[in-house]
């Protein structure tokens, strides 16, 4: 299942001037192959072990909700049980992309992963854990502290991950049109050469 093409081109752009790196002049020739693998060991393990952790977060929420209820007020119900649901349908979401984006070395996927990361699940979790309103019971503060680890674990390495497939794939583009324009100038030579004997 692929990301829509405008939704993916904008992922790319955004990630492009995000992790790129605007200090460098020129392509970096590196003494290695071309196809190193570009995905990263200890985001795929953190992706791993979330995959674990993420119905046992669930359920617990889940539970210390039922438990609290009755003592809670109405708008703190409705935005805990809210937030429950966006929690899980964004983490569906978010490690899918986090699973495609580095597996498959896709930088718009692990953008998207990041973004979502960053932006919807850790403010999500942070109010989950800090609001004092929620009466947060010792149990629900353990998992979310372990789920904002997870999380800034994976903003973090996932930032890496994506600078580095950035500068890889704007290598590989700067060497094919470097070739590029390697063949056009013997193209060139080749007909001026081709004209002169004439």
């Amino acid at each position: 299942m692929e990301l829509p093409d405008p939704v993916r081109q904008r992922l790319g752009n955004f990630s492009r001037s995000m992790f790129s790196d605007s200090n460098r002049t020129g392509p970096e020739y590196t003494e290695g192959p071309d196809d190193d693998m570009l995905s990263s060991l200890t985001l795929q393990m953190s992706l791993y072990f979330n995959t674990y952790f993420f119905p046992l977060w669930w359920v617990s929420s889940v539970v210390m909700l039922h438990m609290k209820y009755s003592v809670l007020p109405d708008y703190y119900k409705f935005i805990v049980v809210t937030i429950i649901i966006l929690v899980t349908l964004i983490e569906a979401i978010r490690l899918y992309l986090g699973y495609m984006g580095n597996l498959q070395e896709k930088v718009p996927e692990l953008a998207g992963f990041w973004l979502l990361s960053l932006l919807l699940q850790l403010p999500l979790i942070l109010f989950l854990l800090f609001n004092e309103g929620l009466k947060s019971l010792p149990m629900e503060k353990a998992v979310h502290i372990i789920f904002i680890l997870f999380l800034t674990f994976q903003v973090a390495t996932a930032f890496l991950a994506l600078k580095k497939m950035v500068n890889q794939l704007a290598t590989r583009f700067h060497l094919q049109d470097f070739d590029q324009l390697s063949a056009n100038r013997e193209d060139t030579r080749r007909v001026r050469s081709s004209i002169e004997e004439i």
